[in-house]
């Protein structure tokens, strides 16, 4: 969630951008989580105006393609509007991908590149998902003045951008591990989408097929799921495919499983102290036994980490200062 100091951080971005002369190189490196720590919105619409929506967004289960659409349209930085702000001076982007399918114009919600989204397709999410956003976002999104910069916009021509790491490298590293531990692979992919119980009931039917043929597989994915939130617990994207793996593969014995997120802070309020995510094995589900846990019930409440506070399986690294969105192992034998 944006917070009062990426709102000092996107004013004095914006002021160093403004500063740039014609000679000058505007260096920008960007990561995953830039799109909630430069937080710069539109003129009219107020700061907690816009955290609301922030937050209204990241609980509707909308994938982060649609999340930032309309992120882009209510920004003073995003959407190439810091490109726009350093020209006539060069801007050189090196960016850290933490979004499926690596979309420059999603990755912090593409500050330095065009936007090919509209006005339009911002208001499109809105109602999509049902959204009730106050008057002054209805207002912002239907201002010509907050539309982002376009393809051919002359004002990004002196802006270069290149990928230096990305999620395919964190998945790629895994299923070498996998190969050396002498497990066959099934690699789903570093861009999956989708509701993280939806998708954990998928891979568990997997992991079952492969149980019964006796073999020793481990299933391997990355990308970013969704939760909508109807609950009130706590928890994260990863946590609640774990949840939902412990629901469909309580009892088995020989498949155990770790979904996290890379950057170590899996949903929560991004601190310091959230967990990255959580393990589930044969010891899950026998403190689920002894404790008579149904992660049905706790999957309801969308409450993934007060289910594996009991059961002791949160992973917990602390920030690892990277993002490379999320890893998630299902191995079999």
């Amino acid at each position: 969630m944006p917070d009062e100091a990426g709102l000092r951080a996107a004013d004095r971005t914006l002021s160093i951008a403004r500063s740039a002369k014609q000679d000058d190189l505007v260096l920008v490196l960007i990561s995953g989580g830039g799109s909630a720590n430069w937080f710069a919105p539109v003129e009219g619409v107020g700061f907690k105006q816009k955290q609301q929506m922030n937050r209204a967004l990241l609980r509707s289960g909308a994938p982060i393609g649609d999340i930032n659409t309309v992120r882009k349209h209510l920004s003073r930085i995003k959407g190439g509007r810091l490109a726009r702000t350093a020209y006539p001076a060069q801007t050189v982007t090196l960016a850290i991908s933490d979004v499926p399918h690596d979309d420059p114009a999603v990755i912090a919600s593409g500050p330095t590149v065009p936007d090919p989204s509209t006005l339009a397709d911002a208001r499109a999410v809105i109602a999509k998902y049902k959204l009730t956003p106050d008057a002054e976002i209805v207002a912002a999104l239907a201002e010509p003045q907050n539309e982002s910069c376009k393809p051919g916009d002359a004002e990004l021509s002196a802006a270069r951008y290149k990928i230096i790491a990305r999620p395919r490298d964190s998945l790629d590293a895994a299923v070498r591990k996998a190969q050396q531990a002498g497990y066959e692979i099934i690699d789903l992919g570093a861009d999956l989408e989708g509701e993280a119980r939806e998708v954990a009931a998928a891979h568990a039917q997997l992991a079952l097929k492969a149980k019964a043929d006796g073999r020793k597989l481990a299933i391997l994915s990355g990308g970013e799921l969704t939760v909508t939130v109807t609950g009130n617990g706590r928890g994260g994207p990863n946590q609640e495919y774990a949840l939902a793996l412990a629901m469909h593969l309580r009892g088995m014995t020989g498949i155990s499983a770790l979904a996290a997120d890379t950057d170590g802070a899996d949903g929560g309020a991004g601190s310091a102290s959230d967990p990255a995510g959580a393990i589930i094995d044969a010891r899950t589900f026998g403190a689920m036994a002894a404790q008579n846990l149904d992660p049905a019930e706790y999957l309801a409440n969308n409450d993934a980490t007060d289910f594996f506070e009991k059961t002791g399986d949160l992973v917990h690294t602390g920030p690892t200062m990277t993002n490379v969105n999320d890893i998630r192992v299902i191995l079999v034998g």
